[in-house]
């Protein structure tokens, strides 16, 4: 039997690490935003990264406490991230939150090409 307090997040611990998650994802966001234009708001622990080109469109990042996930919304699909304790993040078949962001906001403006 597995220990679940390795796994599950308390409600406490879950709003600390994943503030902390979506801050890290603003940042990292950040130079690719200013190279190819578009928005990265953040605003009441929800992040937005709104794009006008090549279509006006938001990606929503939000906490999800009671399962607790963070939760993607963009490009017609959603993305469930959850803690991933082996490597101290939120993360979906791997893939960090961060770096999730960054594919999907770089798939959506390269299909505009």
């Amino acid at each position: 039997m597995f220990n679940r307090r390795m796994t599950t997040l308390s409600e406490q611990e879950f709003r600390v690490r994943s503030d902390e998650a979506i801050e890290q994802a603003r940042k990292a966001l950040l130079p690719l935003a200013d190279e190819q234009g578009f928005e990265v708001e953040l605003h009441d622990g929800v992040l937005d990264l709104v794009f006008e080109e090549p279509d006006e469109t938001k990606f929503v990042v939000s906490p999800n406490a009671p399962v607790r996930q963070i939760w993607i919304s963009a490009m017609s699909r959603s993305y469930k991230l959850a803690w991933a304790p082996e490597r101290d993040t939120f993360a979906l078949e791997g893939e960090t939150l961060p770096e999730l962001l960054i594919r999907l906001a770089r798939t959506f403006l390269g299909s505009a090409a």
